[in-house]
């Protein structure tokens, strides 16, 4: 039975790292008159099930440790995909080292380290004093998803529709790459290492005042696109735009880094288990309700699988199936590193990739003299495993009387509608098309998630769509270990583009489905709001 709110009409969902709702929490015991009830997840430390790291707490890698439940054969294999994590690539041909060239031709960074920093999230950018905005570079880890604005929603996917996968930019593609080897653009004498275009960060701030008279300052990341490689200099202020990229039906969307931990234990959920959440038309009158995404999977086209659509469960709007597709996918994408799943180059067929073909006199084919693709079949297993076999780090500080109030609050304001506190991963199968891990394996875990997409809001809408996705919606972010993020990397931002520098303000942030348990929360006073920030914190 449900505990009785003690707000009423309260229905927030706390979703830190943009994220969203649905579903429900474990169930509590009914309070005794006068007796405080403690949701069951509050004194729960092992996060992970026996995948568990209790070696992370204030640890500057607390996300870097192996699942400690690993055999000594699945260790090396984690081991060797941690080199392969690590390996920063060349521009093709490096005839020293063949094994590291590929890069490019254009990208967004050069190894997977970049955007996921000690395996957590990239640092945010910084605009100095005095300057109104930056140009992106080598040290962004965020980027940006493009796509053309789609004629009508795209409901049900199907192989005529592409499976509604976004529209990609005519001779740009679905993701901006801002830079590039020495050679990508025809101008390159002009836009030395220039990718395809040039990105600019700036912000806008606002004010957020709660009842009680204190103030937060939000600030959101804005973007301006210049100079790209089909109309050189060209802005959307020019006179006559006639770049692809700078047209009126182009969409845009920020993306940041997110961690890299859990994802084996994510990917283990039993697919039912996500499923039984959906509550389309909020059938239980919450407020929140919960929409899967279901996404093309690469890894059942490349099997031949007739119907190659699954549920998706990674990236910020649940657009991959599988830690497979989203690691690898990245490695062709933001690295331009092809691989035996995505063995073309990301801009294979545009005019940017034709002309750089001719201007390099074809040493950068996105093969190897055998013609196989940039990464071994070896390479790319081992990145993979490594990602889906991370360790999760243990709560702390879980006796603290401020941390086990602000889970009740936590559960009171029913938070747990989205950050579904636990899941239990399935005892046998596959994931990404190969069997799973042992350690993976019966884990009870607390990632609190639904794994469901929810309408956030306008203001941090994106307006593009993604499959089944809308402008509107985003994935529950897993919460477990978020309390670690800024010992990781003390630069690290929360949401989907780092606006927030606090869990605080990813709070503030959210609307549509969460705005009025935003207000409740805002109603608070400040001993309580502390307290619900003491407990993200111990996660």
């Amino acid at each position: 039975m449900m505990m009785t709110h003690r707000y009423p009409g309260l229905a927030f969902a706390l979703c830190i790292g943009l994220s969203a709702c649905g579903g429900s929490g474990d169930d509590a015991p009914e309070p005794k008159p006068d007796e405080k009830i403690y949701p069951a997840f509050t004194d729960i430390s092992a996060s992970g099930g026996e995948t568990t790291t209790f070696d992370a707490s204030e640890s500057g890698h607390g996300f870097s440790t192996p699942a400690p439940n690993l055999s000594d054969e699945n260790l090396e294999l984690h081991l060797e995909g941690d080199l392969g994590f690590e390996t920063a690539f060349t521009t093709a041909p490096n005839s020293e080292h063949p094994d590291l060239d590929g890069l490019g031709p254009v990208f967004n960074n050069a190894d997977c380290n970049s955007c996921h920093q000690r395996d957590g999230r990239n640092s945010t950018p910084i605009v100095p004093t005095g300057k109104d905005r930056i140009k992106l570079g080598s040290e962004a880890g965020l980027f940006l998803r493009i796509s053309k604005a789609a004629a009508e929603p795209c409901t049900q996917g199907t192989e005529a529709n592409d499976y509604c996968a976004p529209i990609g930019v005519p001779n740009f593609g679905g993701q901006l790459f801002h830079r590039g080897v020495l050679k990508a653009r025809p101008d390159w004498e002009d836009n030395l290492f220039g990718g395809q275009a040039d990105v600019y960060l700036s912000y806008e701030t606002k004010q957020m005042t709660y009842p009680d008279g204190t103030s937060v300052t939000l600030k959101r990341p804005l973007f301006d696109v210049e100079n790209p490689y089909d109309a050189p200099g060209e802005t959307l202020n020019s006179a006559n735009v006639t770049s692809e990229l700078l047209q009126d039906d182009v969409l845009m969307g920020w993306r940041n880094g997110l961690p890299v931990f859990g994802l084996g234990l994510l990917e283990a959920i039993p697919e039912a288990d996500i499923l039984a959440l959906v509550d389309i038309d909020d059938a239980d009158g919450d407020k929140i309700s919960g929409r899967a995404n279901f996404v093309f999977d690469a890894v059942k086209a490349q099997a031949g699988d007739p119907n190659p659509v699954s549920l998706g469960r990674f990236g910020w709007k649940a657009n991959t199936p599988s830690v497979r597709v989203q690691s690898l996918g990245a490695l062709r994408g933001d690295i331009g590193i092809t691989n035996p799943l995505f063995p073309d180059e990301s801009i294979v067929g545009t005019a940017l990739h034709d002309s750089y073909l001719t201007r390099t006199g074809f040493t950068d084919t996105g093969e190897d003299e055998n013609g196989a693709p940039e990464a071994s079949a070896e390479f790319s297993d081992s990145v993979v495993f490594y990602a889906e076999t991370l360790a999760v780090p243990a709560r702390r500080n879980i006796s603290s009387p401020d941390v086990r109030e602000g889970a009740l609050l936590f559960e009171q304001l029913n938070c747990t509608g989205c950050h579904k506190a636990s899941f239990v991963t399935k005892s046998a199968g596959k994931i990404g098309g190969l069997p799973m891990a042992e350690a993976l394996k019966g884990q009870t875990i607390y990632p609190f998630t639904d794994m469901l997409l929810h309408d956030m809001g306008d203001e941090l809408a994106d307006g593009r769509p993604d499959f089944l996705a809308n402008g509107n919606e985003w994935r529950t972010r897993s919460l477990w270990g978020i309390g670690l993020t800024q010992t990781v990397n003390p630069q690290a931002g929360f949401l989907h583009d780092g606006r927030a520098a606090t869990l605080e303000e990813a709070i503030l942030w959210h609307g549509g489905e969460s705005e009025q348990s935003r207000d409740d929360f805002m109603a608070l006073n400040k001993s309580e709001r502390e307290q619900v920030v003491s407990f993200l914190m111990s996660l």
